[in-house]
């Protein structure tokens, strides 16, 4: 019998520190809830679940961006939605001013309420915003920079599909729109148009005439001072949609009594029409007899010609077949580059823009707003709204006061209702993806909780089963240390 070494106690007390161990463990699983509440419980189990909660807290919060960004395209679709309205009106209005039943003055009075809602469609556009972030007025739009020569390169657009990059291109002859110029000792009553008689000859001098700007009539009477007579022009120039340019060293030299002057009278059509169209009008372009059967003359308008630089650094080396078109307006000239795969950039070319040898636009990727709708990097989606001002849709000039101008108005209602269209169907699809992105979120997260749960949560009827039997093992392991402890007190009987 040995009492210095009491190898029972050891072993006894061996297996009861363990049982109380494995003990204190299913104690912490069954107050915590968690399998795994430190790294020793399962190092790998541990790692993965930590990422899973990552991706987890991701996921929740890029859901809660997606209704964030979803907010942000009903505020822009119902902002649009105002200006459809209003598109929709100044086409009512401007079908309206069409009709010839109506007078000069009933006309300006439509035009009135037109300038007002050109003036509040582009007010909505500059203060539409969300959470002070501007939404319409072309700041979450892909942002183009032209050179710094090329400042009469204006209201550039590009389609989704256009690449980052710098294009390049030239302008090898500028837009210029129809003119017509009496020329140096010319008379009123030889510009378009003519006098009650123009057979007779006397009404070269001296004698009431009739001046017909794309057939809007000026009557001028010999008691017009030239002042008077200016106006009166000026004036039938302004219904007519063209205006009027004094060249020369008289102040005034329109009159019946027009001759030898020294000086000139330009009429100049207020819109680039285009090599299609042309102006009534004098001038040393072509001739033609007006309806009256008058010899009459026309100036010819000319669009602008540009070329794409193909070559390398331009980024137009990928598309190499890009078509450029040309359209008419009265603030210059729409220039539209386009090729496959929606691939298109129009600009404004404005009128009187010098030739430059190259303009570069710098298609960057500046300008989009990223909404994250994933739980990691990059997984976003960039929403891109055009700008929607007056100007952009280009309604700032519609003008149905001017001969022609309430057709020229419909054309450009119509095409801004489908630009504002094509813009409305483009933020409905955001909201469709963000919806659809939200969905897929939350089932996401809830399927990654789902493994996290296998990986770190308690098996609550598994861990009272462990630890009903170590609770018993601690018992019966006291009892033992207990009886081990007494073993050496054996040895007093030895000594009696």
């Amino acid at each position: 019998m040995k009492i210095n070494h009491n190898i029972s106690a050891v072993v006894s007390n061996k297996h009861l520190l363990r049982t109380e161990d494995n003990l204190k463990a299913s104690m912490e699983r069954l107050s915590s809830g968690l399998k795994v509440n430190h790294a020793k419980d399962n190092p790998s189990g541990f790692a993965i679940s930590n990422k899973m909660q990552s991706q987890i807290n991701g996921l929740d919060r890029a859901s809660q961006n997606s209704l964030d960004g979803t907010s942000v395209m009903e505020i822009a679709d119902g902002a649009l939605g105002e200006v459809h309205e209003m598109l929709q009106r100044m086409r009512e209005l401007a079908v309206q001013a069409a009709n010839d039943t109506n007078t000069i003055e009933d006309k300006r009075a439509i035009q009135v309420e037109i300038d007002q809602i050109k003036s509040e469609v582009t007010r909505i556009s500059e203060t539409t915003e969300f959470n002070t972030k501007s939404l319409l007025n072309g700041s979450l739009n892909t942002q183009v920079y032209p050179n710094r020569e090329a400042d009469y390169v204006e209201r550039i657009q590009v389609s989704d599909n256009v690449e980052v990059g710098k294009y390049s291109f030239k302008i090898e002859k500028p837009a210029t729109p129809a003119s017509v110029t009496d020329g140096a000792g010319a008379r009123a009553d030889m510009l378009v148009g003519s006098l009650p008689d123009p057979n007779d000859s006397v009404n070269k001098y001296g004698h009431n005439g009739i001046l017909k700007i794309n057939g809007v009539s000026c009557v001028l009477t010999t008691a017009m001072t030239n002042a008077e007579a200016y106006e009166e022009i000026r004036k039938t120039a302004e219904i007519a949609g063209a205006s009027l340019e004094k060249k020369g060293s008289t102040d005034y030299y329109i009159t019946s009594q027009l001759y030898g002057s020294g000086a000139t009278l330009e009429i100049v059509t207020t819109g680039l029409e285009g090599a299609n169209n042309d102006f009534l009008g004098l001038g040393e372009d072509d001739h033609r007899t007006d309806e009256d059967g008058h010899y009459v003359r026309i100036g010819i308008g000319r669009d602008p010609k540009v070329t794409i630089d193909t070559a390398e650094p331009s980024a137009f080396k990928d598309h190499p077949n890009a078509t450029v078109t040309y359209s008419g307006n009265d603030s210059g000239s729409i220039v539209t580059i386009t090729d496959t795969n929606d691939f298109k950039i129009s600009f404004l070319l404005k009128d009187g823009g010098e030739v430059s040898d190259k303009v570069t636009l710098d298609v960057t990727d500046k300008g989009p707003m990223d909404l994250q709708i994933g739980a990691n990097e990059n997984q976003i989606l960039s929403v891109k709204i055009p700008p929607t001002d007056a100007k952009s849709l280009y309604i700032d000039d519609l003008n149905v006061v001017e001969v022609g101008g309430a057709d020229r108005a419909i054309t450009s209602l119509d095409s801004a209702i489908a630009r504002v269209s094509e813009i409305r169907s483009k933020i409905g699809a955001y909201s469709n993806r963000l919806e659809y992105a939200r969905t897929s979120l939350d089932a996401t997260a809830e399927n990654v909780t789902g493994a996290l749960s296998r990986i770190k949560d308690t098996d609550m009827a598994k861990e009272m089963t462990e630890y009903t039997k170590d609770n018993v093992l601690a018992q019966a392991g006291t009892s033992a240390l207990s009886q081990a402890n007494e073993l050496p007190q054996m040895a007093l009987q030895l000594l009696q």
